[in-house]
């Protein structure tokens, strides 16, 4: 049996077909319907194709940008991983008093640089020889530590300490934590891309905490 048609397909879908002014309004939503849905498929593809690794190397401004430099390396989020206290602040952390560590959380695409590429950059961006320290930050935050997010993760980290302590250029024994990776809390904004913000501050700050000199004592001049 034929279904009757609906009311409102009689005299007042009539008047929709005919009033130009609905008929640009109805096309103007679908468009933007179709962009909507075409931008979220975007995206879901270019997450879908990315991952995660999580390091602390001491002050977050200085690893945040010496991994942005990182071809295949999408984002990096300074941020606090590893302590007690759900939704840390900067105070907080660097005061020792929620067991956190500053790190950077580094999205990157595996088809352009292996996690493998990142645990190098990591290991000569770092001084893996001080316990609760790097370079002129003291105390538990600025721990080296490795924060694995899968048994992948930590088997290529296993495996790159100890090749790394095989061919090390220096004599002291590596004390660099290799942990799984707990919640990442991001630190507040003034610290994400600082080195960008605050240029001057920031070169005089990885100066002056003698970053470089150390590194270039342990690892030689020629940094990956």
């Amino acid at each position: 049996m034929r279904r009757p048609t609906p009311p409102y397909s009689g005299t007042a879908a009539a008047a929709a077909a005919g009033d130009p002014v609905r008929r640009r309004l109805v096309s103007l939503a679908a468009l933007l319907t179709l962009g909507l849905l075409l931008l979220v498929a975007t995206s879901l593809a270019r997450a879908a194709g990315t991952e995660k690794a999580t390091f602390a190397g001491g002050c977050f401004w200085c690893v945040e940008a010496d991994f942005d430099k990182v071809p295949g390396v999408l984002g990096t989020t300074s941020g606090y991983i590893g302590g007690t206290v759900a939704d840390p602040t900067y105070k907080q952390v660097s005061g020792n008093k929620t067991g956190h560590a500053e790190a950077v959380e580094i999205t990157y695409d595996p088809a352009r640089v292996s996690y493998a590429q990142l645990l190098e950059k990591f290991w000569r961006s770092i001084d893996p020889t001080t316990v609760d320290r790097q370079f002129c930050d003291a105390g538990s935050p600025y721990r080296s530590a490795i924060f694995t997010h899968d048994a992948a993760q930590l088997a290529a980290a296993q495996a790159s300490l100890r090749a790394l302590e095989k061919s090390k250029p220096f004599k002291e024994a590596i004390v660099t934590q290799i942990v799984p990776a707990s919640t990442f809390y991001p630190a507040e904004a003034y610290h994400q891309d600082y080195y960008k913000k605050n240029s001057l501050r920031y070169q005089y700050y990885r100066k002056s905490c003698g970053r470089e000199a150390r590194l270039e004592q342990l690892w030689g001049k020629a940094q990956p």
